[in-house]
């Protein structure tokens, strides 16, 4: 049976940036790292998008830069600069391939490909069963996530992002290269929060995304004929061809996903309560945790006790039992944050780096009443 100190499972953006992350620190030169998967060889199976200040470790591999975006509701629209922020994508086939290669010129990382069945806890070290091998570890990073134990619980809501986005190319120009459109709320609402989103590659080319915070997963029908309606009527575009499509879904939970961890596994990505609860957004928020889970490693403490509380899990709580008790609130909350506060104060309010007077000025902009009872609710459930 082979051993090693550390097993990451999953190599998708989480397993990969961490593997990575560990592969080029001389701290770690001497642990042996296994990275296990179902299957090595992804393909373009997502795009990620972040905004970021200036530059960034992504850059060289970036599919698409916006420095403007677009927001608007049924009563408003709002094209805005960004700047000093940016508006980025990264398609998952230039991220897989990249880190791959970077990760295969640590010596110290192997690359194995298995379905991995059980994860059991024997002591001060970890068995990880998959369907032809057993493997020892000392410390095991798993991104393999189950909603079960979210939808068995009351206490705290669950939501999905969830979403069919279409690559197009049209006949005629129609699309704003330098503008993406982050969240149009035009559309109909259908008693929950809809939105489209927009990512142009050229005036002919983009990403159309219909969008949902909600409950339940639509057919996927409803989606394209809610793609189609917008790019016929609302793009005035009846001309036009599908490259791809994709198609995912995220949940939106302030879950505790903590307890499933102990003090020789976590769960890492969205598995461990990595996406940003309120929004759905994953890729950075990885990359900032692994960035701070790397010197927690080194003091090796017990990993359960990475995850740690704060009053933006609590911010997210409150939007998220607004949506879960009235899901057709997210056009009024969002519009009215957009339309009342600079995009560059949301976005540093959304990656947990405002001041708390700062938090108050965000809050400030978001309707009251729900806010406020919303707040009631939970101070008596909690």
């Amino acid at each position: 049976m082979a051993t090693y100190d550390y097993i990451i499972i999953g190599a998708g953006a989480s397993g990969l940036l961490l593997a990575d992350a560990l592969g080029k620190d001389n701290f770690f030169a001497q642990k042996t790292i296994l990275v296990l998967d179902k299957n090595l060889n992804k393909q373009n199976d997502r795009t990620w998008c972040f905004w970021e200040i200036g530059q960034g470790d992504f850059d060289a591999i970036l599919h698409k830069i916006w420095d403007h975006i677009f927001v608007a509701d049924d009563k408003f629209y709002k094209r805005t600069p960004i700047a000093p922020y940016k508006y980025k994508m990264l398609r998952a086939e230039d991220f897989y391939h990249t880190y791959r290669n970077k990760i295969n010129g640590h010596s110290n990382i192997t690359f194995l490909e298995g379905n991995v069945n059980e994860i059991k806890e024997m002591g001060h070290e970890v068995l990880v069963t998959t369907d032809s091998d057993t493997f020892k570890g000392k410390k095991i990073f798993s991104s393999i996530f189950d909603y079960k134990p979210l939808l068995k619980q009351k206490k705290y809501p669950v939501l999905q992002q969830h979403f069919i986005g279409w690559f197009i190319k049209t006949t005629k120009p129609i699309f704003d290269r330098d503008q993406a459109t982050f969240m149009d709320f035009s559309v109909p609402q259908k008693e929950n929060t809809r939105f489209m989103y927009v990512l142009p590659f050229s005036e002919t080319e983009a990403l159309v995304e219909y969008t949902l915070f909600s409950k339940n997963v639509l057919p996927d029908h409803e989606y394209e004929e809610a793609i189609n309606s917008y790019l016929n009527e609302d793009l005035n575009c009846k001309e036009y061809e599908i490259l791809e499509k994709e198609k995912g879904s995220i949940p939106m939970s302030c879950y505790n996903f903590n307890v499933h961890n102990s003090k020789n596994i976590l769960h890492i990505g969205i598995a461990g309560g990595w996406a940003k609860p309120s929004s759905g957004y994953t890729f950075m928020r990885t990359y900032q945790k692994t960035g701070a889970l790397i010197p927690f490693l080194k003091k090796d403490k017990p990993l359960n006790t990475f995850f740690k509380k704060d009053r933006f899990w609590f911010y997210d709580l409150l939007l998220l039992d607004i949506l879960h008790r009235n899901n057709n609130k997210g056009r009024l909350i969002f519009g009215q944050l957009f339309k009342q506060r600079k995009a560059q104060n949301i976005f540093k309010f959304l990656d947990e780096k405002t001041s708390i007077w700062e938090d108050l000025k965000i809050i400030a902009a978001c309707p009251k009443k729900e806010f406020i009872q919303a707040l009631i609710r939970r101070v008596f459930l909690i």
